[in-house]
């Protein structure tokens, strides 16, 4: 089917904002990495509250829509069934909603709290390990697929059921006037942008990983050469599966990597420390459940250690950029699913996707640690994607474990990352109705442009940049978000009275 016609003044202006952002970010990395950081350091402490806010709003929303009376509402006609199965449909939005971030933190990322644990725990006490694996569990959790499951309600019910021709962030808030509106431009250059920021992020964090694991498993030292290849091999998957369009390119990826993944996952859990991961991973789930009112709603105004601002805003900003790109996309595989379909689907089985991996992966790791068969806090320090790669060669088969890691990561990196560039051309596409996709070389060239930000920031380095630029870009989108729940409750309680 030939595609829509092209948004040009969108598609114009969110070019040109890339351009702006990523161009100098390679020419001027060292003039702009303290300035960055101070900004993130700035914004972490003064706005960090209304992140937390809309986090917690985002679940108390999602709990009622999915129980309450408007849980049975179907996305499209009373007639419509899911265009595809419920694995597929699942594979795709958490491939989607969690890209190759998830391979990056899962198995490093308690490392980061064992010597800094919140609440004033002493450090590497048991009461520190609680907390070190708890916490992945909780800023990849519900807290999370809530976020992203309003923005899939709210577009699947004014594309379908309202029948607004448009998928892009703003038809959620204005209807049918988003493509003439200043505003509605407006929102969805906000929203490009924060998609832009949000991938840049994951892939400027997961790239190191892919080149420290082809490095370990060939014994070539890796280098920017190196970085720079890796990013051209995942652009050009995202750009080749995007150009196959849902069904035979991120349909059929997402199904393949879904298996891989899990076979992955049970390889390490047979071969690894089985009882270790199993016992941890249950307290870890129990000390997050009983927790997770004092989590969320944990500030540290009086301690004022950083490590809500360093990790819980940081997280919760990262979220809040990718949800409409997440909800775009949950929203074009969604149709004949009911609001309680959607979100439930996505809490639980995002969760449980989610969950696996930490516990699996972050335990075997954090078992090295504390067994003494590696110091992978220190090698975290030091080098936080050649650490990854360590640990997983130090399983038994290392060297095939490796390969099959890095394999996982590219396969969840181009997943994502042809569903942003998807997202992206929906979003600078005059219409789209029912079955109808962008064209095809507008999905291609967005899958080359978001391979441009992470390269700016790569050449930049530093946990705390990468951070940045997703803190920056989520702030817009959260504060948006309420004017969209708010449209959204309105339309519902107009046409289900």
């Amino acid at each position: 089917m030939k595609g829509r016609p092209v948004d040009w003044w969108t598609f114009s202006l969110a070019v040109f904002s890339a351009l702006i952002v990523s161009v100098p970010l390679i020419l001027m990395s060292e003039t702009l990495g303290p300035s960055i950081i101070a900004l993130y350091d700035w914004t972490a402490f003064n706005l960090g509250i209304v992140y937390q806010w809309a986090a917690i709003g985002a679940m108390l929303v999602a709990g009622w829509l999915a129980f309450g009376p408007y849980g049975r509402v179907r996305l499209g006609k009373a007639d419509d069934r899911p265009d595809f199965s419920t694995l597929s449909w699942v594979a795709m939005l958490f491939t989607a909603g969690v890209g190759g971030g998830l391979l990056y933190w899962a198995g490093i990322e308690w490392a980061y709290y064992l010597d800094s644990p919140p609440f004033g725990a002493e450090p590497r006490s048991a009461e520190a390990v609680r907390w070190a694996t708890s916490y992945g569990l909780f800023h990849w959790g519900i807290s999370a697929w809530c976020i992203y499951g309003l923005p899939a309600v709210a577009l699947g019910y004014s594309f379908y059921n309202r029948q607004v021709p448009y998928l892009r962030f703003s038809a959620s808030i204005l209807g049918h006037s988003c493509a003439t509106s200043p505003v509605g431009k407006l929102l969805d250059l906000v929203f490009m942008i924060g998609l832009l920021g949000g991938a840049a992020t994951s892939l400027a964090l997961t790239v190191p990983v892919i080149s420290a694991g082809v490095a370990e498993l060939s014994g070539l030292s890796r280098s920017v050469t190196m970085d720079l290849c890796v990013v051209a091999v995942c652009v050009g998957l995202f750009g080749l599966t995007v150009y196959l369009g849902l069904e035979k390119g991120i349909k059929r990826l997402a199904d393949m990597n879904l298996w891989l993944a899990l076979i992955f996952l049970a390889f390490i859990l047979i071969a690894g420390p089985t009882t270790f991961i199993l016992m941890t991973g249950t307290e870890s789930l129990g000390h997050m459940a009983s927790n997770l009112f004092e989590m969320i709603t944990y500030t540290d105004a009086v301690g004022q250690s950083g490590f809500v601002q360093d990790w819980t805003i940081f997280y919760w900003a990262w979220w809040f950029a990718f949800a409409p790109f997440v909800g775009i996309f949950v929203t074009r595989i969604s149709r004949g699913r009911t609001i309680r379909e959607v979100l439930l689907g996505m809490s639980v089985f995002g969760s449980i996707g989610v969950w696996s991996f930490y516990i699996i992966l972050g335990n075997y790791a954090l078992h090295l640690e504390l067994s003494g068969g590696m110091d992978v806090v220190g090698r975290v320090a030091s080098d936080a994607p050649a650490a990854i790669a360590s640990v997983i060669a130090h399983l038994p088969l290392g060297k095939v474990a490796l390969a099959i890691f890095v394999v996982v990561v590219t396969v969840f990196v181009a997943t994502t990352y042809n569903s942003a560039s998807y997202t992206l051309a929906s979003a600078a596409t005059r219409a789209l109705h029912e079955g109808e996709d962008p064209a095809r070389w507008h999905r291609v060239f967005w899958a080359g442009i978001l391979g441009l930000l992470p390269l700016g920031l790569m050449f930049i380095g530093g946990l705390k940049v990468v951070q940045s630029a997703v803190l920056l870009s989520g702030l817009p989108i959260a504060v948006s978000g309420v004017f969209m729940v708010i449209v959204l409750i309105r339309a519902l309680s107009q046409d289900h009275t």
